[in-house]
């Protein structure tokens, strides 16, 4: 068409003929003249009724068009056995002492503490003295490269799979970005987790809802255009507006989490209206048995983010007070130098006396949450990549829930939390082979989660310290480039 508009939202491409549109706008005048002229009224006061009558909605839409591009997923062709393996199965409380796990593709074959018959084509990787555990989840990771231009391996995917996080949920991008990126991930054109993502969050600010089918069409961008699965609420509006993207979103089959904003009152209508997540803490200190039994019988899940605390010093600053952050081998590994010394060099936050940090009282309610049957995950809020995660573990823990239940927050309810928990989160038949092999036991010592030897994702194995594919094919990690070196010839340049 010359004298058209043409735009792109998510997968579907827009023609809008201007030509067409008024001619369609011109016939529709006419008609409503020609209705105006045949009415007839039979007094004043009907004419008065009749004007409050709503005008057609009949409005000229553009042509659309959906693009299909079809790209065959990473599938390994594999048969592994890990045998001699503590595995903490988290199905349940079970744990396996000296057991074995069959994973033939990308899915968990058999899972047993009695030998398990293969044939001699099977790999068989002998892990004595290692404990193994479905692969970590994050539910509120923020993974985010420079936007815009994609980069071939951002170091951020790489150094969040090689601390052991095979699974993310980003609440919210700011661009849809993160969509394409994901597709990159499940087509093996990049190392990293599986990622999930809301897309940029519904605003306020973005949005002026006026009634259900304004959120309706909304939402549609998410559900229908760029096929996200879950969306991220973020205070809009007021009460009813918020009930009207809740149940847009039900209609819709997506699945909506929240903004916390320090305001418990907000919280709690979100969680009576239905909202199935919250993202960041309650800003409160106790929780009474209301509050624990309202959210463990809603089942939302709860997702604290205590790296950036409501209601006090974010936590993160503890921990680059008190861990050596900058000479840490593994963060230099996977982050880019500039990166990891702007992080860890004359932080600008202040400092705290230890007793001033509020995690450890806040994360009491992640406690009782727990053992009153709710949801919790663990969220890192991409503060620190890879090493964050773990950071947000001890500090959920530190409230003084027992090491199994928060080893299944960060596996079987984080996948519930996203609503993943049938394919991912526990060790069973059936499901996805996402694994990972510590060489210490978290269940003696909360922060033996950081002590990755090998991760598995989708049934290929990595080394923890590289992330070089060990099975089923041998072959070095590519595309680091963060780790490139600065010419010779500028001095005085820390190369490493």
């Amino acid at each position: 068409y010359t004298n058209s508009i043409y735009w792109s939202l998510g997968k579907s491409f827009f023609t809008y003929n201007l030509d067409e549109a008024k001619q369609f706008d011109d016939e529709m005048e006419d008609s409503k003249n020609k209705e105006s002229d045949n009415e007839e009224s039979d007094d004043e006061e009907s004419d008065d009724e009749e004007s409050d009558d709503e005008e057609s909605d009949d409005v000229f839409e553009a042509s659309e068009i959906d693009i299909i591009v079809k790209v065959k997923r990473d599938m390994p062709d594999s048969s592994i056995l890990i045998k001699n393996a503590k595995i903490i199965t988290m199905n349940g409380d079970e744990i396996i002492e000296n057991g074995s796990i069959y994973i033939k593709n990308n899915r968990i074959e058999d899972v047993s503490v009695n030998e398990i018959e293969i044939d001699e084509s099977v790999k068989i990787i002998d892990v004595k003295g290692k404990v193994v555990m479905p692969g970590f989840i994050d539910t509120h990771a923020h993974m985010w490269p420079r936007w815009g231009l994609h980069k071939y391996q951002p170091f951020s995917y790489a150094a969040n799979l090689a601390y052991g996080v095979t699974t993310t949920r980003d609440p919210q991008t700011s661009t849809s970005d993160v969509l394409t990126y994901s597709d990159l991930v499940d087509s093996g054109k990049i190392i990293g987790p599986r990622i999930y993502s809301t897309g940029p969050g519904v605003l306020y600010s973005r949005y002026n809802i006026k009634s259900l089918a304004d959120a309706k069409d909304v939402l549609k961008q998410y559900s229908k255009y760029y096929n996200t699965k879950t969306i991220k609420m973020y205070v809009a509006g007021n009460r009813q507006q918020r009930q009207w993207i809740l149940m847009a979103a039900k209609d819709q089959k997506i699945m909506p989490t929240t903004e916390g904003s320090l305001n418990l009152r907000l919280n709690i209508t979100e969680t009576i209206d239905g909202y199935p997540g919250q993202e960041h803490n309650h800003p409160i200190y106790p929780a009474y048995n209301d509050l624990i039994g309202l959210t463990a019988f809603s089942k939302k899940a709860y997702t604290p983010t205590l790296l950036v605390t409501y209601g006090g010093p974010w936590a993160e600053n503890y921990y680059y007070a008190t861990e050596n952050v900058n000479g840490d081998e593994k963060l230099n590994f996977f982050t880019p130098k500039n990166e990891l010394e702007s992080l860890s060099r004359r932080r600008n936050v202040g400092w705290f006396m230890e007793e001033e940090y509020t995690f450890p009282e806040l994360s009491v309610f992640v406690k009782d949450l727990v053992e009153a049957g709710g949801i919790a995950g663990v969220g890192s809020h991409g503060q620190l990549q890879g090493l964050g995660y773990h950071w947000e573990l001890w500090s959920m823990a530190s409230g003084g829930i027992k090491n199994h239940d928060m080893l299944k927050v960060s596996t079987i309810l984080g996948a519930y939390a996203i609503g993943l928990d049938k394919e991912l989160g526990s060790i069973e038949k059936g499901k996805l082979a996402d694994l990972v092999i510590l060489n210490k036991d978290p269940l003696k010592n909360i922060r033996n989660t950081n002590s990755v030897d090998m991760v598995m994702k989708n049934g290929r194995l990595y080394s923890g310290d590289n992330l070089d594919q060990i099975y089923p094919i041998e072959q070095k990690a590519k595309n680091f480039d963060w780790q490139e070196e600065y010419p010779e010839s500028l001095p005085g340049i820390n190369k490493k």
